[in-house]
């Protein structure tokens, strides 16, 4: 791609950034969602939204949708890759999540606005980035054990967390996308923690994805 072309989408990023809102969730969630992408070998976008009740424990509704995919591959510019298809998925869905979990960044991210942050402004819901690497910051590991996190900082700013979700397994890193904040985000994948390294509604999206991608 252009450099010029990838430098007027910096600049979007960053005017779609200052448009994020961070606030404390009003209440606790029920529903909660989880969305991922993988790629078939068609040259599609394969996306997967699975709604997790916290409450009673069990997925209440997964959606899938393909796309072509249009936008190649470029660190930082994730969101134009993926965006399209979560948001066909998620219009096909019944039950509303109240919160979505992204397999990518939320505002920890270089100019604010990764996959989870894109994808929360475009739908207007609260999400929260559950990256499986750092893109970025200053941070300590956590203590090993479930529920330790430590702040992540860029520039001296808090972004994100990096959150201990199970003893002797590799951190996540958690940030907050759109209409939450990091205290709340953290609180929601931590609620939905069952045992593994990611949150259910993540760890379902995922496992739903590999088997649909299988010939």
């Amino acid at each position: 791609m252009a450099t010029s072309k990838l430098e007027d989408l910096k600049e979007y990023q960053k005017e779609l950034a200052e448009k994020l809102i961070l606030k404390p969730l009003a209440g606790e969630p029920r529903l909660v969602a989880g969305a991922d992408v993988s790629y078939l070998p068609t040259g599609e976008a394969l996306g997967v939204v699975v709604v997790y009740d916290l409450e009673e424990k069990k997925v209440k509704e997964v959606a899938t949708a393909k796309e072509p995919v249009t936008f190649p591959y470029i660190p930082g510019f994730l969101s134009f890759r993926e965006v399209p298809v979560l948001k066909k998925v998620v219009k096909k869905l019944v039950a509303r999540p109240e919160v979505i979990l992204v397999d990518g960044q939320g505002i920890l991210h270089p100019r604010g606005l990764g996959l989870a942050a894109h994808l929360g402004l475009e739908l207007g819901l609260p999400t929260v980035g559950v990256a499986k690497k750092p893109l970025l910051g200053d941070f300590e590991e956590p203590p090993d054990e479930a529920g330790a996190y430590s702040l992540i900082r860029v520039d001296g700013k808090i972004r994100g967390a990096v959150l201990r979700t199970r003893p002797g397994v590799k951190p996540v890193y958690v940030s907050p996308g759109h209409l939450i904040d990091l205290p709340s985000a953290l609180a929601v994948v931590k609620r939905a923690l069952t045992g593994y390294r990611l949150p259910e509604p993540l760890r379902q999206a995922h496992l739903m994805s590999q088997r649909l991608k299988k010939p």
